[in-house]
């Protein structure tokens, strides 16, 4: 028996990787509660996803100047977010954030909370990368297939991408991977001039469907000017 999961697929490039690299943590987590469901320790019943109650000591904004994954967890679960996604009966099955970071070449780290949920349509990721990496360059650099364009007054990056697909053997075999489905991913600067450092809102659905930009461009509307230390105008 295996679980399939999906994260996105690296690029060939440090920015690609490390988009990347949140997005298979939180696909992690997405796959050890369904391991759970399966072996029938799981709620019996439906019931509406809550962000953890694991804080980071460090208060964001004094000691670090960074976003916790658990702040962007509770900007994403928003009471109103099945219906951005156009999915206004579904119940969010899961929700948490991590306060991790991307160890990319050089032996440098770039600071990467990331948060997720999960409904049976479409999965959502929320992340902040603290980088001095300008969004309008990522047009060059990530090599993917991408859009500029001004999303809430700032520089901002459409891209696509896809998931890998990920099969964990139960009986302890050697997990697999392939190719996933397709995701579309939103990258905005985190301040008007683009000195450095991104939000990421990223989508899959679980049908394999390319998800809809004006959905994505709905939700990260939305929920970006919720997240703690956005500004706007700044």
């Amino acid at each position: 028996m295996a679980e399939k999961i999906g994260s996105p697929e690296k690029g060939h490039n440090a920015w690609g990787q490390a988009v990347a690299a949140v997005a298979l943590f939180a696909a992690l987590g997405g796959g050890l509660w369904a391991s759970e469901v399966a072996s029938g320790n799981g709620s019996s019943g439906p019931s509406a996803a809550s962000c953890s109650d694991d804080k980071a000591d460090e208060k964001p904004g004094k000691a670090t100047g960074r976003v916790t994954g658990a702040q962007l967890c509770e900007a994403l679960l928003r009471p109103d977010l099945a219906e951005l996604l156009g999915t206004p009966t579904e119940t969010a099955k899961t929700a948490f954030g991590n306060d991790g970071s991307v160890g990319l070449e050089g032996g440098k780290s770039t600071p990467m909370p990331t948060a997720e949920v999960e409904f049976d349509t479409y999965t959502v990721t929320l992340s902040a990368t603290y980088d001095d990496l300008p969004v309008t360059a990522s047009y060059e650099v990530l090599g993917w297939d991408e859009t500029q364009r001004t999303v809430l007054g700032r520089p901002a990056v459409l891209y696509s991408n896809r998931t890998i697909r990920i099969n964990f053997r139960l009986d302890g075999g050697d997990a697999q991977s392939g190719t996933g489905v397709p995701l579309r991913s939103l990258m905005v600067a985190q301040d008007t001039k683009d000195s450095g450092g991104s939000y990421d809102v990223t989508l899959w659905r679980a049908d394999g469907m390319v998800p809809d930009d004006a959905v994505l461009l709905r939700v990260a509307e939305k929920v970006l000017p919720t997240v703690p230390g956005w500004t706007a105008g700044s």
